[in-house]
């Protein structure tokens, strides 16, 4: 819709975790380096963030990163009892089992897995939303799988992403067995303001336009009404570029910011 009125090629801001705009803030690039090491050293790592802080992009954007000696399993979706669970790993695994016996089942997973190891495959799987697995037990099938190793070596990688409660979640004694075969943990942080003005200005590269559309005022503004999560930049930048069309704005200034804000229902936030 505002594309051609500010000269870009696609929409900058949509909130589809599409890897080809991942912004490497201090934080992200920390996450991103924590997640390869696990790829690399066949690790379980727990990554966590709040809300619309840019995990799900990180994600793919480590998907897409990995070449084809790497098998990647992604859930996104947990909710699932302790049998659904291993079912969809082994559905993934393009497994056929006769039946549905959890030991069967580990069976069947463990013997894909060490096929992929003779043939130089490491399994990658990736857990998004953890925090929505509703059963200790669902945990107990995860931690299961990191005994799929040999002697010297582990024979896959366990990528655990969610919401900050998730950390709190596992800190309890319950989870201790699993807790402590997690290798790495990495919270992802918010953006600073500096950091959100080279946000803005990659996806506005990666959109079409090199010229600067939004004023240090309005990057300002933008920090304080969305507290650096990159989900709310997004919601307030798409929403003010609308409204600067409206106005017939050429560029995004501090009280197209204010408006936006207000439209979301974000005015104030952040404000102390």
């Amino acid at each position: 819709m505002f594309e051609e009125f500010y000269g870009l090629k696609q929409k900058p801001f949509s909130k589809t975790p599409d890897p080809r705009f991942l912004y490497l803030s201090k934080s992200h690039e920390e996450a991103l380096a924590r997640l390869h090491y696990a790829v690399e050293e066949k690790e379980l790592v727990l990554l966590t963030g709040e809300v619309g802080s840019g995990k799900t992009t990180l994600t793919r954007y480590l998907m897409d990163s990995l070449g084809e000696k790497y098998r990647v399993i992604v859930i996104i979706n947990p909710r699932l009892s302790p049998s659904q669970f291993l079912r969809t790993i082994a559905k993934r695994f393009d497994i056929d089992v006769p039946n549905n016996y959890k030991d069967n089942l580990l069976d069947a997973i463990y013997e894909k897995v060490y096929k992929d190891y003779e043939a130089g495959i490491t399994p990658v799987i990736i857990i998004d939303e953890a925090q929505l697995i509703p059963r200790k037990e669902t945990f107990e099938e995860i931690r299961l799988l990191t005994n799929f190793q040999l002697d010297y070596t582990n024979l896959l990688s366990l990528i655990l992403v969610g919401q900050t409660d998730l950390r709190k979640r596992l800190n309890h004694k319950v989870y201790l067995p699993l807790r402590q075969r997690i290798g790495l943990f990495y919270h992802l942080g918010p953006l600073n303001e500096q950091e959100i003005k080279g946000y803005i200005e990659h996806r506005l590269r990666v959109s079409g336009l090199d010229e600067p559309l939004f004023t240090d005022e309005a990057i300002k503004r933008l920090y304080r009404f969305s507290g650096g999560i990159p989900r709310l930049i997004n919601s307030i930048a798409t929403t003010a570029l609308l409204e600067g069309m409206g106005r017939e704005f050429k560029n995004i200034e501090a009280s197209i910011i204010d408006e936006a804000a207000r439209e979301l229902g974000l005015n104030g936030y952040r404000e102390n």
